[in-house]
């Protein structure tokens, strides 16, 4: 082999490395805004949980005032206790999710349905959108998103109910 050659050779076997990126650290404002940081760079972000919502601590997009993602966190689990209580005390304040015990009514609307709930956190009414359906999740629950961004899920003891299933199954079934 001849030194032209081997110095292709050695070439085409290098690798490319790719930095890794700081260590994402959360944390909250004196004014309650979620705060990213990696290395020296700051954002204010909001949390916003993906697909699906069956898990509702893996996928969090953390998006800037343009809602652009700043960053995906995969697993809160993963982060550091100061960043998890950070984005947990953040999606609390973000959205609610609600377990639905009993469907008290579902009244139809032209563009919109109105529904009366009895939560584990009392009696609740929301809106959703006509053509938002109750979603099935792999537990056998429901989840049901409403026209503010909450999240409803459905329980075992709303499905049981005899007279909250006639209410959730003229929209699953």
């Amino acid at each position: 082999m001849t030194k032209e050659e081997v110095m292709t050779n050695s070439e085409d076997r290098r690798v490319e490395l790719t930095p890794v990126p700081p260590p994402l650290t959360l944390r909250l404002g004196a004014d309650g805004s979620l705060r990213a940081q990696r290395g020296a760079e700051t954002k204010i972000v909001r949390a916003v949980r993906c697909f699906p919502w069956s898990l509702p601590d893996r996928y969090i997009s953390l998006r800037d005032e343009e809602d652009t993602e700043v960053s995906l966190v995969v697993d809160v689990a993963e982060l550091e206790p100061e960043s998890r209580a950070a984005l947990e005390t953040a999606l609390a304040e973000a959205g609610f999710l609600f377990d639905v015990r009993r469907i008290i009514h579902v009244e139809e609307e032209v563009e919109i349905r109105t529904w009366v709930v009895q939560t584990e956190r009392g009696r609740r009414s929301f809106q959703t959108a006509r053509d938002a359906w109750p979603q099935p999740l792999p537990s056998g629950d429901f989840l049901v998103r409403d026209v503010a961004g909450d999240l409803y899920r459905i329980t075992e003891a709303a499905r049981a109910d005899p007279k909250s299933r006639p209410f959730l199954f003229a929209f699953v079934e």
